[in-house]
């Protein structure tokens, strides 16, 4: 076999596609987000960052840099080591007992990313319990879906954001069978918010563990940025609490809050875990001076909201397509692969940078761009914005719909 060609020809496939991902060369600049330099083809230019998941930008935030750096010059750089292997700093033992507070619970345990936590704590949860069945919304993440595979155990798809689904397929288990219960709370393509309350009052008429992954919504979300969870005061009935740092954070890493035998049961047996070093105590002292932020500025959650719907009323009156979801995501329905790369790259040239969102991460026939817009998206952003994609809309031959 020619590796190469093979290699070549399925990178092909995609651009002929309009799938291959570019990736755009950017340097942010701290204390000016969302603005950031952009490299391409030899030559800077200024642009404007929409696509960003530091949704608060804490990470430029004083006080999250003033930890970092005091972290470096107490400890250096890297961590040394795994957990179990002189790895363990006491920044990292700090942020556990910090998110384990924002959550509510007993414990909390670290990871290097969010995926990772999901990949580790699904994979040896399920493996683990006997004859244990996983229950999984079927617009899961990718990462969770790998954590179930990788378990090898029974999986069963309930129907998106359905808790009525989800009992149909409960009542025909064996209630003698361990069950799992696994949900996001915001869905990062669509946007839309599960019905924590109701998927849990099934789980727990069967039984079932729950779990859910709340990486677009910690430190968003709740009086104390605790995510939809707390906001809706179900954070209590929750076995398994899934989040990242890296996010409305700003830093970088994974964790789970739950139970204190529950987060002892994956870091022992956990290999995601077990075989990972563990995150620089600089990025570990970030994300604690980050929460401990975010907890205490409730503003910035109502800011963040008010810019979201703000832009999204500027859409409407623009007459651009966008689905009206109940988070601060707003995805703007392009529905083609390649006039969705086009229109990104048109707007990289009016100076707004919005990466296309297309398959595998979106079904065929739903691609779009996916904006987050932060409490730093002032009004003359977002209208130039708006005037931008009024503008590639028209250069594609793309459709308005009839303006709010």
């Amino acid at each position: 076999m020619d590796y190469e060609n093979f290699f070549r020809d399925r990178i092909s496939d995609l651009t002929r596609d309009g799938r291959y991902r570019v990736f755009a060369n950017l340097e942010r600049h701290a204390g000016r987000f969302p603005h950031a330099t952009l490299r391409r083809d030899g030559h800077e230019s200024e642009i404007v960052v929409w696509c960003s998941n530091d949704y608060l930008g804490m990470g430029q935030h004083p006080v999250v840099l003033e930890a970092m750096h005091r972290a470096i010059d107490e400890c250096g750089a890297g961590a040394g080591g795994t957990r179990n292997i002189s790895g363990t700093n006491h920044y990292h033992v700090q942020l556990e007992q910090e998110l384990a507070d924002l959550h509510g619970k007993p414990a909390a345990l670290l990871f290097t990313a969010g995926y990772t936590a999901n990949m580790t704590a699904l994979s040896t949860l399920a493996a683990r319990i006997p004859g244990c069945v996983v229950y999984s919304d079927s617009e899961n993440h990718n990462s969770m879906i790998e954590g179930m595979r990788h378990s090898r155990s029974a999986r069963v798809v309930f129907k998106h954001n359905d808790p009525a689904d989800l009992e149909r397929h409960l009542a025909r288990t064996d209630p003698h069978l361990p069950k799992l219960v696994a949900f996001e709370s915001v869905y990062s393509m669509d946007g839309d918010i599960a019905p924590i309350a109701d998927l849990v009052d099934v789980a727990k008429k069967y039984n079932a563990l729950t779990y859910i992954d709340e990486v677009h919504a910690v430190g968003m979300y709740g009086a104390r940025g605790g995510g939809v969870s707390e906001r809706d005061g179900q954070s209590a009935r929750l076995d398994v609490i899934q989040g990242t740092l890296a996010k409305a954070i700003g830093v970088i890493g994974g964790y789970i809050a739950g139970s204190t035998a529950l987060c002892d049961f994956v870091r022992s047996y956990g290999a995601g875990f077990i075989f990972s070093s563990s995150m620089p105590p600089a990025a570990a002292a970030g994300a604690l001076a980050s929460i401990r932020y975010l907890k205490q500025h409730p503003e910035l959650r109502d800011q963040h909201q008010e810019r979201a719907q703000a832009l999204r009323n500027k859409l409407a009156a623009a007459g651009i397509p966008f689905l009206d979801a109940a988070s601060h995501i707003v995805p703007v329905m392009v529905g083609d692969a390649k006039l969705c790369k086009l229109a990104s790259d048109l707007l990289l040239d009016r100076g707004h940078y919005v990466q296309p969102i297309n398959y595998p991460t979106v079904p065929v026939g739903t691609e779009r761009l996916r904006f987050t817009p932060s409490p730093l998206h002032d009004d003359a952003m977002q209208s130039d914005l708006v005037e931008s994609l009024v503008e590639v809309w028209d250069e594609l031959g793309l459709r308005l719909q009839e303006a709010a």
